[in-house]
């Protein structure tokens, strides 16, 4: 099962919580995630996610963000069905991030 917050709570509880071990994923594509991405943020694309979930650390709380909640609703199903719990889905999305001027990491 996963819990969906919102950035208020993600921020609250991940962000400015020095205590917070988590990771945060973000299942857009690749190009999307190159041109701006949440601080700190990992891309494992939906479109791979199902072969790559091996990669998602399952000792910390795993924060799944995407554009609106479409595919991190769908990438936190994945993760259920394989046994991962601790799991938060951003419902908010990368485009509110945008929309409320909240900081992006774009890669050079």
């Amino acid at each position: 099962m996963y819990e969906q917050i919102t950035i208020d709570n993600y921020q609250e509880d991940f962000v400015n919580n020095a205590d917070a071990d988590f990771v945060l994923i973000d299942v857009r594509e690749e190009d999307e995630y190159a041109a701006g991405h949440l601080p700190g943020a990992i891309n494992i694309p939906l479109s791979e996610f199902q072969f790559r979930t091996d990669e998602v650390d399952e000792d910390k709380a795993i924060v799944l963000v995407c554009r609106t909640n479409n595919r991190s609703e769908m990438a936190a199903q994945i993760l259920t069905a394989n046994g991962y719990d601790n799991l938060y889905q951003l419902v908010e999305g990368t485009a509110v991030w945008m929309r409320r001027g909240l900081p992006l990491e774009i890669p050079e």
